[in-house]
Formats: structure tokens, C-alpha cells, sequence
């Protein structure tokens, strides 16, 4: 029997990109999934809207304290054994993403699948990518000490990985970040795949050139390494703010 995968969704506010997230799913060929909509409260008819779906479709719409908080509670009522987060505004990138990745079994040592994300860039969108076409490779190594090389649109977690572990809500932008570098230091094995995972939108959070997101890139690193790391961070966070390159 293919695994059960966990599809956790925060949104807030966000109904129509909501409801093309929803159809990209709807639309696998894989069918073992489980989706929860974790909604901070939503005023603009995404409970009604989110009432209409049917299983394997599930919701909660209660006040929450940010995007990492609702992953979190998605995380307490998965039930699969991988885990996926996926923004409100973005989508499964076609209808066999899922069925390539879990149709085939996979080796029982592996707790992360990392791959290709593309960014749905439109005129005026400032987004530092490698090349023209907007897609981002993911990267297990230690360039994640320099740069968020990870994606969470990209990346599959096994369950197990959070039973000691949530997402930290120390961290606004980054939560995510910190984690990624928490399983690095552990060692997790990693399956790389050649697939584009997910179509991004351009307007997630880590995506607003602020000195904030650099300050909390430089205190996160520095807590998941040492204080006498510190000057070096500054000054890779530093450089970046100033050529206001993203740091995913």
C-alpha cells in the first residue's frame, strides 16, 4: 500500500489562491493523501468555502500566531507518515508530481525528499534565481550554512522528524531555515529528486528585502552554531541586505 502523505496549508485571508491551491491537488494522480487547511480566521469566506470540501480535505479556522504556528498545528493532527507544507498561493506544479515521487518505495533510512520549486514570476516580481525561467534547486550540504538552500514547497519530512521538534516560533520569517539547519547538523539522510515539486508564488514572507529577515538569518545561525561564528554571519547577512539577494 503507497505511504500516506500529509498536505498542510496556512492561510489567511487568501480564498481564490486557496482554492487553485486546493484543484492542484485535487487533480493527482496519486491519491493517498490527506490535506489540513489550518485557516488563522479567515474573514473573506474561506470557512464557508473550506465547509464545501470533502474528505481527505479537513480544516480548523481559529486565530493563530503566524504561518509557523499553523504548520505546527497541521503537524499535531497529521497522520501521515511524510509530511508536505504548501503555501495558500502556491500549487503542485502538474498531476504526477506526487505519483513519480511515491509510487516506488522508498528506503526506510531516508526522512527528507528535496527538489526543484519555480517560482510563477510576473512583470515587476524581484526574485534572485539562477537562471531566467524561475526555477530553484534544492541543496543538502553546507552552502545551508551561507543561504536558506532549501525550499519547504520542496522538501517532504517524515513525521518521526517532528516528534521532538516543531517549527520554532522564536522566528517570524524563518522558522523553517532553523529547522533545516537543525536536521543538518543531525545528519538526516536526504533523496534528492530531479522534479519540480511546486509552482511559488513570489510573495511569501522571507521574500521582503528587510533588514528583520537578515537579523533573524544571523541570530538563528549563531543559535544553531556558535556565538564565535556571530561577525561572520553579520557579514554574510549584511553583504546580502545590501545587494538585496533573497536568502532562499
Amino acid at each position: 500500500m503507497a505511504v500516506l502523505i500529509s498536505i498542510i496549508i496556512p492561510t489567511y485571508n487568501n480564498l481564490e489562491n486557496l482554492k487553485n491551491c486546493i484543484v492542484s491537488i485535487q487533480n493527482q494522480e496519486f491519491e493517498n493523501y490527506e490535506v489540513w487547511v489550518i485557516d488563522n480566521a479567515s474573514s473573506d469566506g474561506t470557512p464557508a468555502y473550506l465547509q464545501s470540501l470533502k474528505e481527505p480535505f479537513y480544516w480548523r479556522s481559529a486565530p493563530d500566531k503566524g504561518v509557523y504556528d499553523a504548520m505546527n498545528k497541521g503537524i499535531a493532527l497529521a497522520r501521515g507518515e511524510w509530511l508536505y507544507f504548501l503555501g495558500a498561493d502556491d500549487m503542485l506544479f502538474d498531476t504526477t508530481i506526487l505519483a513519480n515521487i511515491f509510487s516506488k518505495p522508498i528506503a526506510t533510512d531516508i526522512k527528507m525528499i528535496i527538489g526543484k520549486i519555480k517560482y510563477n514570476i510576473k512583470k515587476n516580481d524581484v526574485v534572485y534565481t539562477n537562471n531566467k525561467n524561475g526555477i530553484v534547486s534544492s541543496s543538502w550540504s553546507k552552502k545551508l550554512w551561507i543561504k536558506n538552500s532549501l525550499h519547504h514547497q520542496g522538501v517532504f519530512y517524515k513525521k518521526e522528524l517532528f516528534l521532538q521538534r516543531n517549527f520554532s516560533l522564536q522566528y517570524k520569517i524563518l522558522a523553517d531555515y532553523a529547522l533545516n539547519l537543525q536536521l543538518y547538523k543531525m545528519k538526516v539522510k536526504v533523496k534528492a529528486v530531479d522534479n519540480i515539486i511546486a509552482l511559488c508564488s513570489t510573495g511569501g514572507l522571507s521574500k521582503n528585502y528587510n533588514w528583520a529577515l537578515y537579523k533573524e538569518e544571523i541570530k538563528l545561525k549563531t543559535t544553531e552554531s556558535s556565538i564565535v561564528l556571530k561577525p561572520l554571519f553579520m557579514m554574510i547577512g549584511y553583504t546580502k541586505y545590501l545587494l538585496k539577494k533573497t536568502v532562499l
